[in-house]
């Protein structure tokens, strides 16, 4: 009988392809930006025609969210990240001072291993697979097991048409057999360079490990804060279609509502107009019983499910154009489900009396899982939007947009990125939206300006240096005095 190790595979073939994207990466190094731009322009075109049967794919296989959101993200990543890399330099000279004769050089890290969710698996594995060759490096994926058909299939789509224009064998690749000890093995190996995990947090303490950089971009359970002169109608409109885009899976959307006392019975009315549903009591206890495990670990059957389908787990009917479910909590505490991360379309919602105690509960949000890294306010009062911006443990803040696509850079300015950095406040390296420039080193060149005896000349110019300057002989403080004495003694003797 032939006995198969899937384990002792996944780890042979982890190697192989390690050691294969270091010799791609090798000959990826040598390429000029305009030759990593074309590969990246080709692969954007190609997998823009599968967009769609992807989407599809990728709902029927995680059964998470909806195939006509995820078709929107996926479009969004080809769309206005393929524009935004267009005329950018992260390789070579990018950036060059006359004035001062000094120059930066983009360096690539090299082989980068890149982790993606189950939650939104093809618009972050072509984000990846874009800024990991558009900077120069090589990049093995490690499906999420709930998403290997989907991911694997993207991957597949992505390689060819790279390989088509050059892009050598070996510089994008995933692992076939996917197994934990396969992914370990990617971490660790001696030629491994960084580590990108976005939304894979079982796989994060192992990266720490492996004692390799790692970028993570993690929880959000980012709260809204609606304060008193904001647009109400705007607002909330920008928080009901954030937190139901493919039915809250997007870590960056909104996790609860926090509203200035003053407009609270405005902003209610807004959000059941909207399709908000204010949850009873019993409702909230009965929804907020099923989210997490004993152990704390959530329910992945709930994740990116629609409303009336968590209503009706919990035991309880709601009206069928819902769009999202309600709790309204006064505290934030460990033990509380509402005070959490929760990929589905539920928001808790807080009163506060002025936006003072709102700063403070938001912070209290932020901080009940320690590594949150999106904060909304709507507000039109600069100085709180100031001290919000101030004084939030966050990577980034939005105003006046949705959590949902203001982060990625649709509603916003920011760069278009799926992964959201969460280093500022909570764990990994960095609290960007995650660009190639993440992905390289900045050797710097300076040419000289002056020589040595100019610098000396120039310090020892200032004789009211109170500190030793180069070349100044050393004074004998001993001889100073006795000089000093006689002098005295001299004037003291022609004043008698």
């Amino acid at each position: 009988m032939n006995i198969i190790d899937n384990d002792l595979l996944s780890m042979q073939e982890a190697r192989i392809l390690v050691e294969n994207a270091r010799e791609a990466q090798k000959k990826l190094a040598t390429f000029p930006q305009e030759k990593l731009d074309e590969i990246v322009e080709r692969m954007a075109e190609e997998i823009e025609k599968y967009l769609k049967e992807l989407a599809k794919m990728s709902s029927d296989e995680t059964e998470y969210g909806n195939c006509e959101d995820k078709y929107v993200k996926n479009h969004f990543v080809c769309k206005y990240l393929k524009n935004r890399l267009k005329g950018q330099k992260y390789v070579g000279i990018i950036n060059e001072d006359e004035d001062s004769k000094t120059k930066d050089v983009g360096v690539p890290m090299g082989v980068i291993i890149a982790f993606c969710p189950a939650t939104s698996p093809v618009s972050t594995t072509i984000y990846k697979a874009l800024i990991a060759i558009k900077s120069g490096n090589a990049v093995i994926f490690s499906p999420h097991p709930r998403a290997k058909n989907t991911i694997s299939r993207t991957l597949d789509i992505l390689i060819r048409a790279a390989e088509g224009v050059g892009l050598p064998e070996g510089a994008i690749a995933y692992l076939h057999t996917v197994m934990t000890s396969g992914a370990l093995e990617l971490m660790n190996h001696k030629d491994t360079a960084l580590i990108m995990n976005t939304g894979v947090p079982e796989m994060l303490e192992s990266a720490y490990k492996s004692k390799k950089p790692v970028i993570y971009g993690g929880n959000g359970n980012g709260p809204a804060f609606i304060e008193r002169t904001a647009n109400i109608e705007e607002a909330v409109k920008s928080i009901i279609d954030s937190k139901s885009f493919d039915y809250g899976v997007v870590s960056a959307a909104e996790q609860s509502i926090v509203v200035d006392s003053l407009i609270v019975s405005e902003v209610k009315e807004e959000i059941q107009r909207n399709g908000g549903y204010f949850m009873t009591n019993e409702e909230s206890e009965k929804l907020g019983n099923i989210f997490f495990y004993r152990d704390g670990s959530p329910d992945a059957e709930l994740i990116g499910k629609p409303p009336v389908f968590l209503a009706n787990k919990a035991g309880f009917n709601v009206p069928k154009d819902t769009k999202v479910l309600i709790s309204e909590q006064k505290f934030v505490y460990k033990e509380n489900p509402y005070s959490r991360e929760k990929l589905c379309p539920v928001l808790a919602f807080y009163i506060e009396n002025d936006w003072m105690h709102a700063c403070e509960k938001c912070i209290e949000l932020l901080l009940s899982e320690r590594n949150g890294h999106t904060l909304i306010i709507h507000s039109q009062d600069e100085e709180v939007i100031r001290q919000f911006a101030l004084k939030k443990p966050v990577g980034r803040v939005l105003v006046n947009t949705s959590g949902t696509f203001g982060s990625m850079g649709a509603t916003t300015n920011l760069f278009p990125s799926m992964t959201l950095g969460s280093g500022s406040a909570g764990q990994g390296m960095t609290s960007d939206n995650v660009s190639p420039m993440n992905l390289i080193y900045v050797r710097k060149i300076g040419y000289g300006v002056r020589n040595v005896d100019e610098l000396k000349k120039e310090i020892n110019r200032n004789d009211n240096n109170p500190y030793p300057v180069l070349n100044k002989p050393k004074t004998n403080e001993t001889s100073n005095t006795k000089l000093l004495e006689e002098i005295l003694k001299k004037i003291i003797s022609e004043l008698e």
